[in-house]
């Protein structure tokens, strides 16, 4: 600033006004060039800042999905292998094949396990409410977060469905047929009503849904993952 200061003062005491014109236009260039250059300087890390920010919280939520995936899958194999029971407990119940009644009796005493995946946490709202929201530009990757939560949300319901079920009429009718400690049959007419058999349907049909939303989010999550890794070019 003092070699400006000295240039200016020595072109206004030679008396050359063209010159000193030139020169305060040029020196007024250099301090806008300087200031653009702080402007995008700041700009770069800023955006550096955001993009190392986006990074991680892509890796953050394909972490935290790969977990839930472990867990669904693991509700998807609970959750087949009752189904398979209860269905072939309405075949029998559907023949009135008497010879099998200790094997209806086993299954019956099981009628009371479900899967429970039981998601608390929703991804998309936090992003919402965190204002993390606005740090991702992938709109592809932010639409289908969105469409997990809502599987997750309605797989929550299917739960919660098939728990009020066990709770208000599987309980009642099984502690009334069956002796829970070696699953004997007690009230045989009973347990081979329409009415047990009705059921037995009911809760098939829950279970079979649950199942369509269980696979619907692992697709979900395995679009989510692929377009994170696309985005960190992995």
């Amino acid at each position: 600033m003092k070699l400006f200061k000295g240039i200016r003062q020595s072109l206004i005491k030679r008396g050359n006004l063209k010159k000193y014109l030139l020169y305060a236009v040029g020196e007024i260039l250099l301090v806008m060039i300087g200031i653009s250059l702080a402007f995008q300087l700041d700009n770069w890390n800023d955006n550096r800042i955001k993009q190392n920010s986006e990074v991680r919280y892509y890796e953050n939520i394909r972490d935290q999905i790969a977990d839930d995936k472990a867990l669904i899958a693991e509700q998807v194999r609970f959750n087949n292998r009752y189904m398979e029971e209860f269905k072939y407990a309405n075949e029998i119940l559907e023949t009135n094949d008497r010879s099998k009644i200790d094997t209806l009796g086993l299954i019956v005493r099981d009628l009371t396990q479900y899967s429970d995946f039981d998601k608390k946490g929703n991804i998309y709202e936090t992003l919402v409410n965190s204002g993390v929201i606005k740090l991702l530009r992938n709109h592809k990757i932010v639409n289908h977060i969105r469409e997990l939560e809502e599987k997750f949300n309605y797989m929550n319901r299917m739960e919660n469905i098939h728990y009020d079920a066990m709770m208000k009429h599987v309980i009642i009718v099984t502690n009334s047929t069956i002796k829970f400690s070696d699953g004997s049959v007690q009230k045989p007419e009973q347990l081979y009503s329409y009415e047990f058999q009705n059921l037995v349907l009911s809760l098939v049909q829950i279970m079979t849904e649950k199942d369509k939303v269980y696979n619907e989010a692992l697709d979900e999550i395995d679009t989510i993952t692929k377009l994170i890794d696309n985005a960190l070019n992995y």
